[in-house]
């Protein structure tokens, strides 16, 4: 078999450290893809060896726009109890921290001292999770693409993201908002980085469970584009994006 592996910018010591993991359990999420189906085709490998230590809150593109725009609608809509999985903490969270309570689950640690975040570690991607029917308000902001692919030492699992999925719906109360983004495009994994999604395949998650409120994404040019129509031509283009970033804000039915 033939790849293209993209190595970020890191001490060769630490990239040799971390390949035989990497490399085991790349063997272990194809073995698994075998036995789930392949809605997921494998694209280029794409390793991130040195997150599994970290604590939460790595930058990474899309996410100027994106934290603004949901904490705007996190204000607007003033919840009971808002809950936040996964997001940057250094954006996203720290701006609704800004103005209101909100707890944050993450299957790392994080240690900080203030009095406006309530952070709990819990891994998401589980499947005995616990909570449910919790909040009345939910984000999840460029995260459920890394469930069950290692790169944050969670245990790998080809369909983790449809657990994370689950949980997360059982967590939100009926009503509640979800505020919910991914990368889009062709759909793919890029392991261990992250996984692509389809429109399409995104919209099949949610139909009969949620109504979508709202739809916005960041194209490939860095563009943001806010209340964008759902049509069929977009959807089947993924509105002409290669990896660009889908925002949704949903209501649970």
């Amino acid at each position: 078999m033939r790849f293209r592996i993209i190595v970020q910018g890191m001490p060769l010591f630490t990239y040799l450290k971390g390949m035989p993991l990497f490399l085991k359990e790349y063997g272990e999420i194809r073995r698994q893809a075998g036995v789930s189906g392949k809605s997921f085709p494998f694209g280029k490998l794409y390793p991130c060896l040195q997150e599994k230590d970290q604590e939460s809150g790595v930058l990474a593109e899309h996410y100027f726009y994106q934290d603004l725009y949901v904490a705007r609608k996190v204000f607007q809509n003033n919840p009971v109890r808002h809950v936040d999985i996964g997001s940057r903490i250094d954006g996203f969270v720290a701006h609704v921290a800004s103005f209101r309570e909100i707890e944050v689950l993450d299957v790392r640690d994080l240690h900080l001292g203030l009095p406006s975040i309530r952070f709990t570690r819990a891994d998401l991607s589980a499947k005995d999770f616990p909570l449910t029917d919790y909040c009345d308000s939910l984000s999840c902001l460029h995260a459920l693409e890394h469930f069950g692919l290692g790169r944050y030492g969670d245990p790998v699992d080809y369909d983790g993201h449809l657990v994370g999925w689950e949980n997360m719906h059982r967590l939100l109360k009926k009503g509640g908002k979800f505020y919910f983004s991914v990368p889009i495009g062709a759909q793919r994994i890029e392991f261990n980085a992250h996984r692509v999604f389809s429109i399409a395949y995104l919209l099949g998650l949610m139909e009969k469970r949620y109504d979508i409120e709202s739809f916005a994404y960041i194209n490939d040019a860095g563009n943001f584009i806010s209340d964008a129509a759902l049509d069929e031509a977009s959807i089947r283009e993924n509105f002409g994006c290669h990896y660009g970033c889908g925002i949704f804000e949903l209501t649970r039915r």
